[in-house]
């Protein structure tokens, strides 16, 4: 079906020149965008999508999530807690994790990301309880696929349960053969290395506090004869910095690279605790980096160097993180955040719209090693497209630089419409294929159920 999105305020391609063109139209042809011009042909054209006034950006592209933690936010116990403190507490409700809360959990997570011009996600599901069905993951693909998101879950993993000195509950880790054999049961069914495939399969290790060394050998060994991608958390506080020279001897990085963990098909999260030779190391290697901004601020981590990392050519990208230590999963919102935080930590200069754009565009595409189907607005590419609506009262005065209005005004995050493959997945705001008011109330009632099971054995203990 070719689609026919006409004369746009702005086109912001995002493309190695960060070219815009202004009143210009955008061919879709199936999945991919097939021409971009002035005054288009309307000719075999089945759609035509009027975007006068609107402003269109490649699809957002989120690097490190935890949809699960979209029923656990906000809980006033944990609210100023860090991080190890905060694990820590909800550790005991995340045991009561169930198929039908991953599924709507997931759901939750993905319309917030869909809505905010998010058109493709990781997710990281590193917890399985013992006590249900293991193939967790499967009901977070579901959700995706009815959706429409483009997805790529990341087969997360625990070993190293409290009684071995890791800070998860035993009953919450599973065994390194059960580990890799769900690893290869995952990517045997589900893994597409095809072209603009919609789902793709990365491996995820949780940390190096809860993971043995041998599984980060195991894991990393069992990607590369594959082909696929690894990823884990890295340098997100200083107690784990302290925990790794304790433990290792090493500094976190310094012990990643140690068991082969470092290079183009790697990426970490957060790296805030991450030195100038660190920077030069991970630049060199093609390592990758996913910034959570809005979870490092809410739990008082850090501010990762981003503006010495994206400088020195580190492949770096944007995510929101888990929303259990963000409390929101608003891609545009986690846009700005990013360009404000780094103005105070490394002055008003060091950022910029387009730099925070690239980052969370393209950056994620290199990160994904999908540069050459995703990421920015050309002929070729996916069609996957954030349209906002710039006629709104929240712009009026910012017609000088409608595009980076998106990030400094705005009360409003919301798209007027997310293409994702080709489909329209979000219309005037609202996602195509879900009732927010009955995905809202199943996602309280099941986070109700987990916190009051997780207290009462609490008040039993």
């Amino acid at each position: 079906m070719k689609k026919l999105l006409k004369n746009a305020l702005v086109i912001a391609t995002m493309n190695s020149d960060k070219e815009r063109l202004e009143g210009a139209d955008i061919l879709v042809d199936g999945n991919l965008i097939s021409e971009i011009g002035k005054n288009l042909s309307e000719d075999g054209v089945e759609e035509v999508i009027d975007c006068s006034g609107k402003i269109i950006l490649p699809g957002f592209i989120n690097t490190h999530h935890h949809f699960y933690q979209t029923l656990t936010r906000v809980i006033p116990d944990v609210q100023n807690a860090k991080l190890f403190d905060w694990l820590i507490y909800l550790y005991e409700i995340w045991r009561e994790l169930t198929p039908e809360a991953v599924f709507v959990s997931a759901k939750v997570a993905i319309a917030e990301l869909l809505m905010t011009g998010c058109t493709t996600s990781t997710d990281h599901l590193y917890l399985f309880p013992q006590n249900q069905d293991p193939n967790l993951i499967d009901f977070e693909i579901k959700a995706a696929r009815e959706l429409g998101i483009r997805f790529y879950p990341t087969r997360g993993s625990m070993s190293l349960g409290r009684s071995q000195g890791g800070l998860p509950p035993d009953d919450v880790v599973q065994t390194e053969d059960t580990i890799m054999q769900d690893v290869e049961r995952l990517v045997n069914k589900y893994h597409d290395p095809e072209p603009f495939s919609m789902l793709r399969i990365s491996l995820a290790p949780c940390s190096p506090f809860s993971i043995t060394t041998e599984l980060l050998k195991e894991t990393v060994r069992f990607a590369r004869e594959k082909g696929l991608r690894a990823h884990t958390h890295l340098a997100e506080t200083k107690d784990e910095e302290e925990f790794c020279i304790e433990k290792f001897g090493k500094r976190p990085l310094d012990y990643m690279e140690s068991v082969d963990w470092i290079g183009e098909d790697i990426w970490f999260a957060h790296s805030v605790y991450i030195n100038s030779d660190e920077i030069k190391r991970m630049a060199d290697t093609g390592t990758g980096v996913a910034h959570c901004p809005g979870s490092n601020l809410r739990l008082g981590s850090g501010i990762a160097p981003i503006p010495e990392m994206y400088k020195a050519g580190v492949k770096v990208s944007l995510a929101v993180d888990g929303s259990a230590s963000n409390d929101a999963g608003d891609m545009l919102g986690e846009i700005r955040t990013a360009l404000m935080v780094h103005r105070i930590k490394s002055g008003v200069d060091s950022t910029n719209a387009d730099m925070m754009f690239d980052i969370a565009t393209m950056g994620g595409a290199k990160v994904f090693g999908w540069e050459n189907e995703i990421g920015s607005i050309e002929k070729g590419k996916a069609a996957d497209l954030a349209i906002f609506d710039f006629e709104k009262i929240e712009y009026a005065g910012c017609w000088f630089d409608p595009v980076a209005a998106l990030i400094f005004a705005g009360n409003n995050h919301r798209t007027y419409m997310t293409i994702v493959n080709g489909e329209v997945v979000v219309k005037d705001g609202k996602v195509v294929n879900l009732d927010e008011n009955e995905v809202f109330k199943k996602a309280n009632k099941l986070s109700k159920d987990m916190f009051e099971k997780a207290m009462k054995k609490r008040g039993n203990k």
